[in-house]
């Protein structure tokens, strides 16, 4: 079996292409990165670490790779040939990448014609439904309703830490041992692909949410309050108390959430929850607070892993959302000079204050429960640096 994975990074290597080898494919990595290309041709192996005491090893085998922008017609034979194509390489990148998936695409559509999915394996909801609207922008009309037909591009949600790294050998990768990957099923073509650590459900948007309310949210507190108190590490910042105080009640808070909308079971919903501090308390991928936190003004965006669960709990239980309003009132205070987006959030906060710096990123009415919610904190948590 034949795979085609877009991005050869440490996500692509160390969770997807691991998946995919132990599945029985075949993976060609499709990457801009010459030496990575280079490196996956000479040796057609890699190993991928387990970030844990035991430092569990497993040998990705059946690898190779395609530089895309110096051998495009490559790929577009590999699609042709392809069993299924997976990304991993960032929202940005896949409106870029999708000109190259169209031309693989309509010319399997040609010599081909056979059902393939295209996932999107990505941070980000809706990853592979962008994706499948930015191939087709590529596609004369008349070939769309044809390819709407043979190929499936189901969302995904995934989740698995990779902690940023340097390593000796330039294919090796570190990578958390817990993984999530979850697909929509009602949305493939053909047979399901047989992936062990692929769990298929036919109603990703509560899976989607559960991840975004739980472990994006979850990992701002030690980067955004951690930040505020002077940590530099999420591991030096899940030491404190107080930032264990916050991270279990903004939980409670984004978890309350999850229940009243998708009727997540309670006590199975606390596992949950549990078992996403442990990871952030795993000091084999503990990564930087700036690294964790870069981007705040994504993060404060109203379909976002602050705004969007403290929204939903206002609306689902009347309550203020007091450690969710804690939260996005240190993200609405992050500072960082080599952070674009810091920068930029720093300057409205100048030039308007905060309250109107917080509607403007957040799309939040003035008047909002949730910005007066947001202000209260922004006096409260001025005690963590005392």
């Amino acid at each position: 079996m034949q795979a085609v994975h877009f991005g050869a990074g440490n996500i692509g290597r160390g969770f997807i292409g691991a998946l995919l080898y132990q599945a029985g494919y075949h993976t060609t990595f499709v990457d801009v990165n010459d030496k990575v290309i280079e490196e996956l041709n000479n040796k057609q192996q890699y190993n991928v670490i387990l970030a844990a005491e035991n430092k569990e090893q497993l040998t990705v085998k059946n690898v190779s790779g395609i530089n895309s922008m110096q051998n495009p017609d490559s790929v577009v034979a590999a699609i042709e040939k392809a069993d299924i194509v997976t990304t991993a390489v960032g929202p940005n990148i896949l409106p870029i990448i999708a000109e190259l998936i169209a031309k693989g695409l309509r010319a399997r559509l040609a010599s081909n014609p056979t059902e393939l999915n295209i996932i999107a394996c990505e941070n980000m909801v809706g990853g592979s439904t962008l994706l499948k609207e930015k191939v087709m922008d590529h596609v004369p009309a008349e070939e769309q309703e044809k390819m709407a037909t043979l190929f499936g591009f189901p969302d995904a949600a995934v989740d698995r830490i990779v902690p940023n790294q340097v390593n000796e050998d330039l294919l090796e990768v570190s990578v958390e041992p817990y993984y999530e990957w979850v697909v929509d099923r009602s949305a493939i073509k053909g047979e399901v692909p047989n992936i062990d650590g692929i769990t298929f459900v036919e109603d990703l948007t509560p899976y989607i949410e559960r991840k975004l309310f739980t472990v994006n949210t979850g990992h701002t507190v030690p980067a955004y309050i951690g930040h505020y108190m002077g940590y530099k590490t999420i591991n030096e910042a899940m030491h404190d108390e107080k930032v264990l105080e916050i991270l279990s009640g903004t939980l409670n808070e984004s978890g309350e959430a999850l229940i009243q909308t998708y009727g997540f079971d309670r006590d199975e919903h606390q596992t949950y929850i549990k078992k996403i501090i442990g990871r952030f308390q795993n000091p084999y991928i503990s990564d930087e607070v700036t690294r964790v936190g870069r981007g705040p003004i994504r993060k404060l965006g109203a379909k976002d892993r602050l705004i969007r669960p403290a929204s939903v709990y206002l609306e689902t239980t009347g309550k203020e959302p007091v450690f969710l309003a804690k939260t996005i009132a240190a993200a609405l205070s992050y500072q960082f000079d080599e952070d674009a987006e810091a920068v930029e959030l720093q300057e409205k906060v100048a030039q308007q204050g905060y309250e109107q710096a917080l509607q403007s990123v957040a799309g939040l009415e003035a008047g909002s429960p949730l910005v007066e919610s947001v202000m209260k904190q922004l006096e409260e948590i001025k005690q963590l640096k005392a």
